[in-house]
């Protein structure tokens, strides 16, 4: 596994980001624009970066109240797959939602991305349906996974 520390994203972290959204997601990328549009709207982002401080990838989560959240997005850069880069930024999400007393853990992963869906399989995400065209401009389809928090007994949602 890589040497793997998560920082907070900030601002000055999207440049960094851009061309492993672009070398990632191609058309799909997102925008400048829509890193500083999560960012100000105060969501969850963690960039993973190396030793020497290069990033890695990152991953955002944001809440959807009153006990959801949503996995916005998790890209780790092409050279860095495989090392177990991903998981440490899943578990940090997971870690957040958990802070937050969350219900459900939600996120949308290209139905061709099988090596995604296996990460986050095996996090406990279950499919629970399709967005048809979710992606644009290609049209890739969506699938929705979902995670439910394992009750504690001592929420004010838990029933046992």
């Amino acid at each position: 596994m890589t040497a793997v520390r998560l920082v907070p994203f900030r601002w000055w972290h999207i440049d960094d980001v851009l061309p492993i959204e672009a070398d990632l997601f191609g058309a799909e990328q997102w925008s400048p624009g829509m890193f500083w549009s999560e960012l100000a709207n105060g969501h969850h982002y963690r960039v993973a970066v190396d030793g020497d401080g290069a990033v890695l990838g990152y991953a955002g989560l944001a809440g959807a109240p009153p006990d959801e959240v949503w996995v916005q997005n998790i890209a780790v850069r092409r050279d860095a797959q495989r090392r177990g880069v991903g998981r440490v930024l899943l578990e940090e999400l997971l870690a957040e939602a958990a802070r937050r007393d969350a219900r459900s853990t939600l996120l949308e992963v290209a139905v061709d991305n099988a090596a995604a869906q296996r990460l986050y399989a095996t996090y406990g995400f279950e499919p629970i349906g399709v967005r048809r065209g979710y992606y644009q401009p290609s049209n890739t389809d969506a699938l929705v996974m979902r995670r439910d928090a394992e009750p504690t007994g001592d929420g004010p949602h838990d029933h046992g």
